[in-house]
């Protein structure tokens, strides 16, 4: 609980109580360019908050500062919370879309789409599909509904690389990428087994464009996860560090390149919208048909490629592979899934989440010295919680 306490108290100190009071202006302002994408936005965070803990302070939270408002908010359970996420999601889409340019924008304030409302509106049918897509084994009537509603909103869903949600940083030493930040000042992360194991089974042309060669021997390594410090040791010498893109170039033990402190943060792309696309095909749902299926996960596939810097050349050679290219039916779910974990990489939120829902890829296990038996499928809560709510 101590571990997660800045993970679970953070956004609510910080960005979403910054966005709740954009929320309060733009509504009180009739300007729907305003409070619309802050509400996409606060939906966003939000949801890896529900999905991390599962119940969680939702319709009371954010309210210590008005009259009437609590200093304990309640719990509120997850279903309710996907159910008002849906919802205000809706609202967003359709407030933009009716308001259009008389809506007012953010422009300079906004360093996603610089006040561009097509492409929140966008952002906002595209997480509403990722949130419905999450509920396809628990309550499937929804999250046909959900994705059709989704797929049908004003402005779409994504439709190309171009309508990636990226925050671009400004890597001028004050708002830096916070993955540059970390790997500055300390080496003691490596490429996962697990994913490099996988890329390697397919032949992935990201291997290069997720890691960089190690050190020792220039081939391409992963290394287990949940190790003591004492057996990770003989793995940080030898195996594969994270991209150089993500690297600041100078740190604190060595020069790797990358221009990382302005390297954007990933909120959303169009290869995971184009592989939830391909697994509602697959499974008949959001008025798609299973025909569609190989067509969208070529897609999403070659669109993460493209993402990470590889070309589409690369992406075509690579949906030709054995265990690649799309079969129909659940094989061609594993695959979705499998290509979905992948596109996810920097997400790790929302990477864990999907693997919770389909348990691919496969391979995922506890460590060596992982202190329990399973891997985990929520954080426990944080201890600030325990003591003042």
């Amino acid at each position: 609980g101590g571990s997660t306490a800045g993970y679970f108290d953070n956004p609510y100190i910080t960005h979403l109580e910054d966005l709740q009071k954009v929320i309060e202006k733009g509504t009180a302002a009739n300007q729907a360019g305003i409070y619309g994408p802050a509400l996409a936005v606060r939906t966003w965070s939000f949801s890896y908050l529900t999905n991390t803990w599962g119940d969680i302070p939702y319709f009371d939270a954010l309210k210590g500062d008005v009259t009437g408002g609590s200093l304990s908010p309640k719990y509120d359970a997850q279903k309710d919370i996907f159910t008002d996420m849906f919802a205000v999601l809706d609202k967003a889409s359709k407030d933009m879309a009716a308001a259009g340019a008389a809506g007012g924008d953010l422009a300079g304030g906004d360093p996603i789409y610089g006040g561009d409302l097509l492409h929140w509106q966008k952002f906002a049918n595209s997480l509403r599909a990722r949130l419905a897509l999450l509920l396809v084994n628990k309550d499937p009537a929804t999250a046909n509904t959900q994705l059709a509603a989704a797929f049908a909103a004003p402005g779409g869903v994504f439709t190309s690389n171009a309508d990636n949600a990226e925050l671009a940083w400004p890597g001028d030493g004050v708002y830096n990428n916070p993955w540059a930040a970390f790997f500055a000042g300390r080496d003691d992360n490596r490429v996962s087994l697990a994913l490099m194991n996988l890329m390697k089974s397919l032949n992935d042309p990201r291997i290069p464009l997720y890691s960089q060669p190690s050190p020792d021997d220039g081939t391409y390594k992963g290394a287990p996860n949940a190790l003591t410090a004492e057996k990770a040791a003989v793995f940080i010498c030898c195996s594969s560090r994270v991209t150089a893109q993500m690297f600041p170039g100078n740190t604190a033990y060595g020069f790797f390149g990358g221009s990382g402190n302005s390297f954007p943060s990933f909120l959303l792309t169009y290869a995971e919208v184009a592989l939830i696309q391909a697994e509602a095909a697959n499974r008949s749902l959001g008025g798609l048909t299973p025909a569609q299926a190989a067509g969208f996960y070529n897609a999403g596939v070659t669109a993460s490629i493209e993402q990470w810097g590889g070309t589409a050349a690369n992406a075509t050679a690579y949906l030709a592979g054995p265990n690649v290219a799309y079969v129909p039916g659940t094989p061609g779910l594993v695959e979705i899934g499998q290509q979905k974990w992948l596109a996810l990489f920097a997400d790790g939120g929302t990477a864990w989440a999907e693997w919770r829902r389909t348990c691919v890829p496969y391979t995922i296990s506890p460590g060596a010295d992982a202190s329990k038996a399973n891997i985990p499928r929520r954080l426990q809560y944080s201890t600030t919680e325990v003591s003042v709510n």
